[in-house]
C-alpha cells in the first residue's frame, strides 16, 4: 500500500493541529499512482452539481462545493508548505470528441459559470488554436484546475507532514489490525502500533487488511507515455500557457506538456498487475494520429500507477467500526479529490460529526460477481475502443 496522497493528506492536516500521527506504509512514498499519474489537477466530480442535488439532496450540494474546492486545497497547501512541484493553474480543458458531446460540454460552461466558477465554452476553431488539433469538436475550460509534478508533490507532501511531527515507517506493510484495551492495534513486520484512532487511505492499492474493503472498488491501470522535449514551436502550438485536457471519449484519453516541455498522453491500462506493451503502443499510436505534426515524436518514458474505480464514479467515506474510518475510489481525478478526501479523514478523527462532513459516510458494500471483473471489463474497454475508433 504505496503512501499516497490521501493518507499523506491526513497526516498533513492531522500533525498541523497538534495530533500524534504514525503513517504505516508497505513501499516507498509515490510509489503508486500518487508517484505515477498525469498530474492533472482537476475539481470536481464527473456529475454535474444539479445531478448530485437530485441523486442526494441537500448533501449533494455539500459534496458538489467540497469537489469543487478540491483544486483549490492542492494548490493552498503547495503553497502554504513550500511544495517544489512545478504548479501551473492555466485550467482544464474538457474535449468533445463528436457534435453532440460539443453541444453537451457547452451547457455544462453555462452552468458552471452561472455558479460564479470561471469557466467558458470554446468552439471547434478556439479548441484547436490551444490544443494544437482540430480533431475536437469544442470544449469547455475551467480555470479552477491545473497541473504538477506528481512524484515531486507527493514527496512534499511527505516532507511538511514529517516536519509537522508525524512519522511515516515505509516498507512497514500493515499485516492485521485488531481492537486492544484501548483503541487498535496494528501489526506490521517490524512492529505495532497503539492507536485510538486509525485511517485508511488505500485506494487502488486496498488489501485484505479489513474484509471486503478490497472488494468495493475496482482497481484500473492508468498508463502515460512522455516524448522526449519538444522543440519551442510545437511547445508553443500545444496547450501553450500550460492547460492540461481530457476528452469525452468512452476510453478517455488526456495530455498535458511538463516544464521540459514533453509531451504526455495518458489513457486507460489494464485491470490486472501489470501493463502489456501493446497497451503503451496503443496510446502512443492514437497521439500520432491525433497530433500527426509531432511525426513519430520518440517516446522517451512510460509508466503506470492503479486509481481505484467505484461502480457509481463517486468517492466513498466509510467508518468501518469505531474508531476506524476509510476513504476510498477517486475515479481518475485523485489527485484535488484524494488530497481532500485526506482532510475529510483528519476531521472525523478529530472528531468532526458524520453529520456536518461534505460526503456522506455509507456503509461498506462489496461489488458482486467481484472475481469475474477483470475478464468481463476488459472485455467491455475492447468493445468501448472499438467505438470510440468508428464513431
Amino acid at each position: 500500500m504505496p503512501p499516497g496522497y490521501t493518507g499523506l493528506s491526513a497526516a498533513l492536516h492531522l500533525a498541523g493541529s497538534g495530533a500524534d500521527v504514525a503513517l504505516i506504509e508497505a513501499g516507498e512514498v509515490g510509489s503508486g499512482a500518487s508517484g505515477r499519474n498525469n498530474g492533472q489537477v482537476i475539481p470536481g466530480f464527473k456529475y454535474d452539481p444539479e445531478e448530485l442535488a437530485k441523486k442526494f439532496g441537500e448533501i449533494g450540494e455539500r459534496m458538489a462545493a467540497w469537489g469543487g474546492d478540491a483544486a483549490d486545497l492542492v494548490f493552498s497547501v503547495i503553497e502554504r508548505h513550500r511544495i517544489d512541484c512545478a504548479p501551473v493553474r492555466a485550467g482544464w480543458l474538457q474535449l468533445a470528441h463528436s457534435p453532440s458531446m460539443a453541444r453537451a460540454v457547452e451547457r455544462r460552461a453555462e452552468f458552471w459559470r452561472r455558479r460564479g466558477v470561471d469557466a467558458d465554452f470554446l468552439d471547434r476553431a478556439a479548441t484547436a488554436a490551444i490544443l494544437g488539433t482540430d480533431r475536437y469538436h469544442g470544449a469547455w475550460i475551467d480555470r479552477r484546475a491545473g497541473s504538477l509534478q506528481p512524484l515531486s508533490y507527493v514527496r512534499g507532501l511527505a516532507r511538511a507532514a514529517s516536519r509537522m511531527g508525524a512519522r511515516i515507517y515505509v516498507h512497514s506493510a500493515a499485516r492485521k489490525l485488531e481492537r486492544a484495551a484501548r483503541g487498535w492495534r496494528v501489526t506490521t513486520d517490524a512492529g505495532a502500533v497503539a492507536a485510538d484512532i486509525v485511517l485508511i487511505g488505500t485506494n487502488a492499492y486496498t488489501d485484505d487488511l479489513w474484509p471486503g474493503l478490497r472488494r468495493s472498488i475496482i482497481p484500473a491501470h492508468s498508463i502515460q507515455s512522455a516524448t522526449q522535449p519538444l522543440d519551442a514551436g510545437l511547445r508553443a502550438a500545444i496547450l501553450p500557457r500550460g492547460e492540461v485536457a481530457s476528452d469525452t471519449q468512452r476510453i478517455i484519453f488526456y495530455y498535458r506538456l511538463d516544464p521540459q516541455g514533453r509531451f504526455i498522453i495518458g489513457g486507460r491500462g489494464s485491470f490486472g498487475e501489470t501493463n502489456p506493451p501493446l497497451l503503451y503502443r496503443y496510446i502512443e499510436r492514437a497521439a500520432s494520429r491525433f497530433f500527426p505534426f509531432l511525426k513519430e515524436p520518440c517516446w522517451e518514458f512510460r509508466w503506470g500507477g492503479k486509481i481505484a474505480m467505484t461502480t457509481d464514479f463517486l468517492p466513498r467515506v466509510h467508518m468501518l467500526a469505531s474508531g476506524v474510518f476509510a476513504a476510498i475510489g477517486c475515479n481518475g481525478r485523485g489527485v484535488a479529490l484524494a488530497t481532500a478526501l485526506g482532510k475529510v479523514l483528519a476531521d472525523l478523527a478529530r472528531g468532526t460529526p458524520a453529520a456536518d462532513m461534505p460526503l456522506p459516510l455509507t456503509p461498506l458494500r462489496q461489488i458482486p460477481f467481484f472475481e469475474l471483473r477483470r475478464p468481463v471489463l476488459s472485455a467491455i474497454t475492447h468493445y468501448y475502443r472499438i467505438l470510440d475508433a468508428v464513431g
